[in-house]
């Protein structure tokens, strides 16, 4: 679609690169907002983006480079080619996930606070990221009719990036009213760490369903791909980690 959006000389700001930065900046200013009102210094949360944003774009790239060896294999130089796409969001939010907990207790914060603070934004900040997406063409559907042209692939394909994007701009939503009827319970019936929980339970499922949709990826087995695979792990995960935490809730009351 427009993968360049402009050039000054030497520099070139590709679209991709740009929607990271812009979800990065953005995220970081509202979490920090957030933070505040928690009794979290503000000024840990640009810290906090900085380390687990490097960690989930060198996790998702490493994820995909795996995924896609035999490729980055015979062309080498496109493992740093990170403007042409190719990050895989299972492989970004596990490293992600584990660089914010090494921070977290590194800093000695609330390590279930931090991941209820920041869970709207993880959605919102891969929502705007598949606006790049979008632009560069890459993460594309299957040929349908009715479908958005890109002139890369020079065919009409499903927008599974922006169905991505509506998708993850509404769990955004839900994610902030949860947290925001969550908070206003009864000590004894919150349940820390439960909307991080429930953004890796809406997340994985929302991209399993999307998963049907695209054509970058070759099916696995029983006419899964390996990313919806990985979903249903993460799903399983995610229900079996809220029903933990619930009953942990319970005994403790």
């Amino acid at each position: 679609m427009f993968p360049v959006i402009c050039q000054f000389g030497p520099v070139t700001v590709y679209s991709y690169g740009f929607m990271l930065a812009v979800a990065a900046l953005v995220c970081t200013f509202l979490a920090s907002r957030d933070a505040k009102k928690i009794g979290i210094a503000s000024g840990v949360i640009p810290d906090f983006t900085f380390w687990t944003v490097v960690a989930g774009i060198l996790g998702a790239r490493l994820f995909y480079i795996l995924l896609n060896f035999r490729f980055f294999m015979d062309h080498p130089l496109e493992i740093v080619m990170i403007q042409n796409g190719g990050l895989a969001w299972h492989g970004g939010l596990i490293a992600a996930t584990v660089a914010a907990i090494r921070f977290i207790r590194k800093r000695g914060l609330p390590l279930a606070t931090m991941l209820d603070l920041i869970a709207p934004y993880a959605a919102l900040g891969e929502s705007i990221g598949r606006i790049g997406c979008f632009l560069n063409g890459c993460c594309f559907g299957r040929e349908v009719a009715w479908g958005v042209y890109f002139p890369v692939h020079n065919a009409r394909l499903h927008p599974t990036q922006l169905y991505a994007m509506a998708g993850l701009f509404i769990l955004f939503f839900i994610l902030r009213h949860y947290r925001k009827i969550a908070s206003l319970r009864e000590p004894a019936g919150k349940i820390p760490g439960d909307v991080f929980v429930l953004y890796l339970f809406g997340a994985s499922l929302l991209r399993f369903a999307i998963e049907f949709f695209r054509a970058d990826h070759y099916v696995l087995v029983l006419g899964l791909s390996v990313y919806q695979w990985v979903c249903v792990g993460l799903i399983a995960a995610a229900v079996y980690v809220h029903l933990r935490l619930k009953s942990r809730t319970r005994t403790r009351s």
